[in-house]
């Protein structure tokens, strides 16, 4: 069943592509997707032609909305979870935890920094 939706799916999203750019472009910027003849409104006119597209990217939006909905009901029926939830967590090695910050045990990853100097590291006039 899921193989059957995944693939209705896919198809959909490949003609929701194809009709979305077979649209004209209405912006005419660049001055692309102008002019264009035909009478008043007749099915393939350019208006009659561009309320089909726009129908057409309706329903197949529609289509998509409803087969990816039905792809999320699926896959939480299965109990397959997250991609995460399948990860285990890393074995223990025996190593002792690491010392508190503070601890003086020098266990720590960084370097220890030298105590600050009591005197400027700066010349003073005199």
């Amino acid at each position: 069943m899921e193989t059957l939706v995944l693939v209705i799916h896919l198809i959909i999203a490949l003609a929701l592509i194809g009709v979305v750019l077979l649209q004209r472009s209405e912006g005419g910027a660049l001055g692309i997707g102008g002019g264009g003849s035909g009478g008043g409104g007749s099915l393939f006119s350019a208006r009659g032609a561009g309320n089909a597209l726009t129908r057409t990217t309706a329903y197949l939006a529609v289509a998509f909305f409803c087969t990816s909905i039905a792809l999320t009901v699926i896959a939480t029926q299965r109990g397959g979870g997250s991609v995460i939830d399948n990860v285990a967590p890393p074995a223990a090695t025996g190593a002792q935890p690491a010392p508190a910050e503070g601890s003086g045990t020098g266990g720590s990853v960084l370097p220890q920094l030298a105590p600050a100097p009591t005197t400027p590291q700066v010349p003073v006039n005199q």
